[in-house]
């Protein structure tokens, strides 16, 4: 069975960085495919960073430059390294993985809250 546990959220002033982590158990983070979503209340759930199996990353474009998508394979955990963030960055923040030869998420972890404050 995979499981995902996210931790690292919290409260930052405007400016300030946060580490996410996602750590996986009964799924190859090193061997999958995975990503970290956003949502807050009221909204579509948004997209921020993806890896897949090959290493390759990529963002939403409100992100980019600011966050970095990375993985501790030994540690089986994926991380979310937020720098710059910004007001509207604060919402839920969901780890996701998924078999590479699809394209949807089928794993969800339970969510962090992300609250950046101005």
């Amino acid at each position: 069975q995979v499981q995902l546990v996210e931790s690292g959220g919290g409260s930052v002033q405007a400016g300030g960085s946060l580490r996410l982590s996602c750590a996986a158990s009964g799924y190859s983070v090193s061997r999958g495919c995975m990503g970290w979503f956003r949502q807050v209340p009221g909204k579509e759930r948004e997209g921020v960073a993806h890896i897949d199996s090959n290493g390759r990353t990529s963002y939403a474009d409100s992100v980019k430059g600011r966050f970095t998508i990375s993985r501790d394979n030994a540690k089986n955990t994926l991380f979310l390294q937020m720098n710059s963030l910004k007001p509207e960055d604060t919402a839920m923040y969901y780890c996701a993985a998924r078999w590479c030869t699809v394209r949807e998420y089928s794993t969800w972890g339970q969510g962090t809250q992300v609250t950046v404050s101005s």
